[in-house]
């Protein structure tokens, strides 16, 4: 913070300090309008995607508001941390955060004493991270984000209802899911089985009827169907080389609660040069075409990037704040940052393509600082990362 007071006229350490921890800004309309300038900067209907996922903040002490021992992604434990659930937006490599929920666990919304030391707004009631999620993807299609799927990790793909509410509003998702789901590749009868003798209830439960196929693991299906059904498909080019994955899709019944559930395609993915399998459902239409699931398939990889950018470019992760309003304008401000950095570099590089956000990042900090710069010393920096991008590609090609 004194970093910046220094930078910033007219500004000091407490003066920055009161407006990340109590101004009275709202930053719901700051997160509203970031939804519309991305919109407006490289919204998509066809080929825009937003993607739900959730990050982790290592904390200690009890005090910080949401902290509590859960499990932290960032140290692949359950330890103590804050947990925020977050939504992105990607068109092609284009990618950005765009809205933000703190998850409050259970023990904190039932806390008033803790609730009203960091300032937890009354109406704030207890919700699960899905629910959090898909808060944030119907009010961003009723922003007017534009997008043509959402994509989800096994997290909230595992969770039928979600899928199930997400198909009843007409969005179309792809969702990671485990090995160990359970489906069925034809539709089962279901009843309600006739009472077997005079003792006992009448059965009331709707069954699988005796006789029916049964559920079969998706594990089991990606080792049992032939090799002709693996078809090979072009992902993308990376500065590795170019991205193929080999792609089988059937459509399944999701076993629920027992019993079938909504017709969908199942996809298993194995991507070149890995025998690892990846399980996804999706309600995207049974004839989409390979490259297009292919491309839905991938996406997820670039909401990963996404939050490298935050972390590594716009200090998501970097603050030391106990009260909910500080926790919400800290975050609010790095995606605003993230945002700025991709218009920079969406605008300068669209043509060429030549710069990353990383690059902006790194040219800004040149920059700024100074009360004057050569044209040529730019020029040259940003030739430079180029070049050793390029070089890193072909060495890649070669091999």
């Amino acid at each position: 913070m004194s970093k910046y007071a220094q930078i910033v006229p007219g500004s000091s350490k407490q003066s920055l300090q009161h407006m990340i921890s109590r101004s009275h800004w709202r930053d719901d309309l700051i997160l509203n309008q970031i939804q519309k300038d991305v919109t407006k900067l490289i919204g998509d209907e066809i080929n825009g995607s937003i993607h739900i996922d959730e990050s982790s903040f290592p904390k200690q002490g009890t005090d910080s508001v949401g902290v509590a021992r859960q499990y932290c992604g960032r140290l692949g434990k359950i330890d103590n941390c804050q947990v925020g659930v977050f939504l992105g937006y990607v068109n092609g490599r284009n990618r950005t955060l765009i809205d933000e929920r703190l998850y409050l666990p259970k023990e904190w919304a039932e806390d008033l004493s803790r609730r009203r030391a960091a300032g937890v707004p009354d109406e704030v009631t207890f919700k699960t991270k899905a629910q959090l999620a898909k808060e944030m993807i119907l009010h961003a299609r009723d922003n007017g984000v534009p997008f043509a799927w959402v994509g989800m990790d096994s997290l909230y793909g595992d969770l039928p209802w979600l899928r199930n509410d997400l198909d009843v509003e007409g969005i179309t998702y792809i969702a990671d899911i485990h090995r160990d789901t359970w489906v069925w590749l034809d539709l089962p009868r279901i009843g309600i089985p006739e009472r077997k003798s005079h003792q006992g209830r009448c059965p009331t439960r709707t069954v699988v009827v005796d006789g029916e196929p049964s559920a079969v693991l998706v594990e089991d299906i990606a080792k049992q169907i032939p090799s002709s059904q693996w078809i090979r498909v072009f992902v993308r080019d990376t500065e590795r080389g170019a991205l193929w994955t080999e792609i089988a899709t059937l459509p399944v019944y999701p076993r629920e609660d027992d019993l079938p559930g909504r017709r969908q395609l199942l996809i298993l993915r194995r991507d070149e040069n890995t025998n690892n399998v990846k399980y996804q459902l999706s309600n995207a239409p049974l004839d989409s075409s390979l490259s297009s699931i292919a491309k839905m398939s991938h996406s997820r990889y670039w909401i990963e990037r996404a939050f490298e950018d935050g972390k590594g470019i716009a200090g998501l992760a970097d603050y030391q704040i106990r009260t909910w309003t500080g926790w919400h304008h800290h975050i609010t401000l790095s995606l605003l940052a993230m945002f700025a950095l991709l218009s920079i570099s969406y605008e300068v590089g669209e043509d060429t393509d030549f710069l990353t956000v990383q690059d902006v990042k790194l040219i800004l900090e040149m920059i700024l600082p100074r009360k004057h710069y050569r044209d040529k010393e730019l020029i040259k920096f940003i030739n430079d990362r180029y070049k050793a991008r390029h070089s890193a590609k072909m060495s890649h090609y070669k091999l």
